[in-house]
């Protein structure tokens, strides 16, 4: 932390002029894609995901991430207000300073990197740490961003136990902002870090559960199958957005499911370094077992098993979960109501509209949503109902880097992706002159 405000206090990249940082950005980018595998595979042997989905969501993802923001940083401009003719108002956009960057185990790099690139752009320092069980990608960065030519200070990568870098970092006074994806627990504690210290910015991304949600007039219901499968399942489930409601209009359900187990079956787990895989592993021993009890809460509380619900492939010593499907959940029950961050759909029937509606809002959470519909009509209505950050529709996932991404309730706070990220690592300074 002192080092990052040494490094912020002093100029060394604060006051460099936009275009030296945009070359320094553009030679990061540049160096990530050179050694695009030896990042996939550092992240895949952290944290089990499947090599095919790494090289393009971690390294593709964050050098393009660097590409955008560099691109953007000189197109960042203040105002002149509209004053009387002997005033001259003017409204600078300045870097916010000491930014500290908490990033979780699922997607290090390509999360990393959406708070890393306008936190750099903007002008900033960066105190960044990594999950305990996931840090070799971002080390690696920092590597890389030395090679490129950031100034010593500016970028920092601090290992350890979020119990206490994480802790040290949030009650710093030497720290403006601070930026965190992970549990609502922890993003909760982080808040009253900030309020016990120097009150510090915090913006947060926390968990989801997300509705998917299915219409009988859906234009393509075997395409829509095979989507809800992969929103799930991908990364064994461990995504932020993960589609992990699946909601489907009773007249289809029973239909729909079967082809959505059909899909899941198809899917192969295994060995995350196996291109062949489409599922990896589960990150941790604790994970799996969370998911399993998830499930058998669930067969508990009256859901049936329509698929998985195992742990597979225990001879390998490896940590995987076959892709688990439960259908007749209720909407108070708890899998339809607490993230599992594992490959466990909870399927759940709607008749019309208001009770889609209803139960896609029916959780404390608001980070995405899918919907499946050829009624335009109804596609713009669910949008504007449906409380979460990012709507899709006739699609589950991929949006790219022009908007943002962040959700509602106890999904968060905050964006990260597109030019509005930017606002979270800047100030407004006024200028009022008198001529």
């Amino acid at each position: 932390m002192a080092s990052a405000r040494r490094a912020f206090d002093d100029g060394r990249w604060s006051r460099l002029a936009p275009l030296a940082r945009k070359k320094v950005l553009h030679r990061l980018a540049d160096l990530i894609e050179r050694d695009a595998l030896e990042l996939a595979v550092l992240g895949v042997r952290d944290n089990g995901t499947e090599i095919s989905m790494a090289l393009k969501a971690e390294a593709g993802s964050a050098a393009a991430t660097f590409r955008y923001y560099a691109e953007a940083l000189d197109k960042v401009a203040g105002e002149v207000a509209p004053t009387a003719p002997d005033i001259l108002g003017l409204v600078h956009r300045v870097p916010v300073g000491v930014v500290a960057a908490i990033v979780p185990w699922n997607f290090p790099l390509m999360i990393g990197a959406w708070k890393l690139a306008p936190a750099l752009a903007t002008g900033c320092s960066v105190v960044l740490k990594p999950a305990e069980n996931a840090s070799l990608t971002l080390l690696k960065l920092a590597e890389l961003a030395s090679e490129a030519g950031l100034p010593d200070g500016v970028l920092n990568v601090v290992t350890g136990r979020g119990s206490v870098v994480g802790e040290a970092l949030a009650l710093s006074m030497e720290v403006d902002a601070l930026v965190f994806t992970g549990s609502g627990a922890t993003g909760r504690r982080l808040l009253e870090y900030a309020a016990r210290s120097n009150l510090k910015r915090v913006y947060l991304e926390l968990g989801g559960k997300s509705p998917n949600i299915v219409f009988a007039d859906a234009p393509d219901l075997e395409r829509a199958a095979a989507t809800a499968a992969r929103a799930i399942f991908r990364n064994a489930g461990q995504v932020c957005i993960a589609g992990s409601r699946l909601l489907v209009e009773d007249v289809i359900h029973d239909e729909f499911v079967a082809a959505l187990a059909r899909h899941a079956e198809a899917m192969q787990v295994g060995d995350p370094l196996d291109p062949a895989s489409d599922i990896g592993a589960v990150n941790s021993l604790g994970q799996l077992e969370g998911n399993l009890d998830f499930v058998s809460g669930a067969l508990e509380q009256g859901a049936e098993l329509a698929l998985g619900g195992a742990r597979i492939l225990q001879e390998t010593g490896g940590w995987y979960m076959q892709p688990t499907i439960l259908t007749g959940v209720g909407p108070g029950d708890r899998v339809a109501q607490e993230e599992v961050f594992g490959p466990v759909l909870a399927v759940q029937r709607f008749s019309g509209d208001a009770e889609a509606v209803r139960l896609a809002n029916g959780t404390d959470y608001g980070l995405a949503a899918g919907v499946w519909t050829a009624d335009l009509s109804r596609a713009h209505r669910m949008v504007r109902d449906i409380r979460a950050g990012i709507v899709h529709v006739n699609t589950y996932g991929g949006a790219d880097l022009t908007v943002p991404l962040g959700g509602v309730g106890q999904s968060g706070n905050g964006h990260d992706k597109s030019l509005h990220a930017l606002d979270k690592y800047t100030d407004l300074k006024t200028a009022w002159i008198q001529l």
